[in-house]
């Protein structure tokens, strides 16, 4: 399907099941700024109301991921903390993580500060061989504000989430297989080839025992594991009352 939102920041096409959503500013790296944040927020709800989409590839255009927060906003605020809040005032990472298909992350070139917060908000990852991760933001006087200090210890363990947070040192694309951040490695020219057959994979699983799954794993980390334990059970049971009362 074509972009038919016309989009300025942002693509948002669709492939048979899977929905596409391409960050589009290559000349500045897909930096994210507040044009970005109000089409991501419209693509994502657009997304959510598509019939038969049964998964969302987040990639970028051009050299890179994305590079984070436009620093040529910085200059409009009276810091960069306060143009960072203006960026991510509107939620548009719940947005995402609370979309109820699946949702891989294609990441090529740099996927640094913000644009690896959006890696860590989707699902599951693939990385290009060429592929660079970093959290730039604690040596400029602020920290991973987005989400990354929340999503970076339950997807990747309290060491590694503190070692990105506080050193900001570089990782490469094996290092983040090896550590979970991401899923797959695929040479460069084979990443979105990679990342849709990875899509259209999930997009097949059935619905609802996608959307009980992902609330079962996310919900479960905040619970004390008695209490997760009852919601898995809940949503089992929940699951197997509905095929019981289901046509056939």
């Amino acid at each position: 399907m074509r972009d038919r939102f016309g989009f300025k920041t942002i693509r948002l096409l669709r492939r048979g099941r899977v929905a596409w959503l391409i960050l589009n500013r290559p000349e500045e790296l897909n930096a994210y700024n507040v044009a970005m944040r109000d089409e991501m927020c419209e693509a994502l709800a657009a997304v959510g109301e598509l019939a038969g989409v049964g998964a969302l590839v987040l990639a970028g255009a051009g050299p890179a991921f994305s590079t984070g927060g436009d620093l040529t906003e910085f200059g409009r605020a009276p810091s960069p903390v306060a143009a960072r809040w203006i960026r991510f005032r509107r939620d548009v990472w719940g947005l995402l993580r609370a979309l109820a298909i699946p949702t891989v992350a294609a990441v090529h070139g740099y996927a640094v500060g913000g644009g690896l917060e959006m890696v860590l908000l989707c699902d599951l990852a693939v990385a290009a061989k060429e592929a660079r991760f970093c959290f730039p933001e604690t040596g400029r006087g602020m920290i991973p504000g987005v989400c990354g200090t929340q999503t970076a210890p339950r997807r990747l363990g309290l060491g590694w989430a503190l070692d990105l947070s506080l050193t900001g040192r570089w990782i490469d694309a094996e290092t983040a297989l090896s550590i979970g951040l991401v899923a797959e490695v695929a040479p460069l020219r084979r990443l979105r080839a990679a990342a849709g057959d990875l899509a259209r994979e999930l997009s097949r699983l059935p619905g609802l025992q996608v959307r009980a799954a992902k609330t079962a794993v996310r919900e479960g980390l905040d619970l004390p594991l008695s209490q997760a334990l009852r919601l898995e059970r809940r949503l089992a049971a929940a699951l197997e009352g509905f095929a019981r009362r289901a046509p056939g």
